[in-house]
């Protein structure tokens, strides 16, 4: 009798140190098992798409801002390259007559996702949440057009927009050149990017709010609180990062805004944008890589700003 205790001693395992010594060795045995497919496999799944990446993200990236202090028409050799410095950079901003109304239109495209579309999506995310009778349908309704190409949806609302057999001149009995009258056709391009907005936007906060504890919102209820002050005061602070991730996509969304631009008009008359401009000079007749290469810097530094907060955010949520 007097053995027993040690024998249950031994069918009680090792001491923690080691088991995690034990534990660490496992690991590293499991990875030595590994076959030689195993590991080619693993080796492939990391190194293609670093090179994808690599070459179709960063390089191009690189290339770019080393142009954007050239002078260089994209066709003679590489050798014939001129260096310039900043030259473009200033021509850009002072001699550049385009820059000015494209990045006044940048700015409004920003502001109007971001004050009325953004706030719009998540108010029909908040409706969806609360599992009214058909959400599946007028969700997958809302979120069609996110899987939609911006051109496509160019030319969807042109059946809309037409002066002469447009669908809103025929309602309203007007005669408006939507798309060719300078004074509203950012207006009506902004609408039909909203519309698509509206869906992404929908469909990020309400994964959001599906994962959001329920006892958040009925201790909130407990204590008296209404619909309105629970979502603000509690359900809301909750959803910060999906906040970030609807502020970086916000602005991102209002700088490469080009598709419906393009199929418009092709950024002129009143529809000037930073990248419609940086496509006019890079591909079009004048093809000054060095000046459109400028023009795409600025976009990429303005965007690497809003990338690096939402990191240095998400980073620092991590460490927390």
């Amino acid at each position: 009798m007097s053995d027993l205790p040690l024998i249950q001693a031994d069918r009680a395992g090792p001491p923690p140190a080691a088991a995690t010594s034990t534990g660490g060795r496992g690991r590293r045995r499991r990875l030595r098992l590994l076959s030689r497919t195993d590991r080619v496999v693993i080796t492939l799944m990391v190194l293609v798409p670093l090179l994808l990446v690599t070459g179709f993200v960063w390089l191009p990236a690189a290339a770019t801002v080393l142009l954007s202090g050239t002078n260089w028409d994209g066709i003679g050799p590489l050798n014939e390259i001129e260096f310039i410095g900043a030259r473009n950079y200033s021509d850009v901003v002072n001699n550049y007559p385009p820059f000015v109304p494209a990045v006044q239109h940048n700015l409004l495209w920003l502001a109007v996702l971001f004050v009325i579309a953004t706030p719009f999506g998540m108010f029909l995310a908040v409706l969806l949440d609360k599992e009214l009778k058909g959400s599946r349908f007028y969700q997958t309704a809302l979120y069609l057009p996110v899987v939609l190409s911006l051109a496509l949806i160019g030319f969807v609302w042109q059946l809309l927009y037409s002066r002469d057999q447009g669908l809103i001149n025929a309602v309203f009995g007007s005669n408006v050149d939507w798309y060719g009258d300078s004074s509203v056709n950012i207006w009506a391009v902004m609408v039909a990017s909203g519309w698509r907005h509206v869906g992404y936007i929908m469909l990020l906060y309400l994964a959001g709010l599906k994962g959001i504890d329920p006892s958040l919102r009925e201790a909130a209820a407990v204590d008296g609180a209404s619909e309105s002050r629970t979502f603000f005061r509690v359900v809301f602070p909750v959803l910060r990062p999906i906040n970030i991730i609807v502020l970086v996509v916000t602005v991102i969304e209002s700088l490469r805004a080009f598709d419906l631009v393009w199929v418009v008009n092709k950024g002129r008359n009143g529809l000037e944008l930073i990248s419609a401009l940086v496509t006019q000079n890079v591909v079009g007749e004048a093809s000054r890589i060095g000046f459109g290469s400028a023009l795409a810097t600025i976009m990429l530094i303005v965007s690497l700003v809003f990338i690096t907060i939402y990191l240095a955010t998400v980073m620092r949520e991590n460490r927390e």
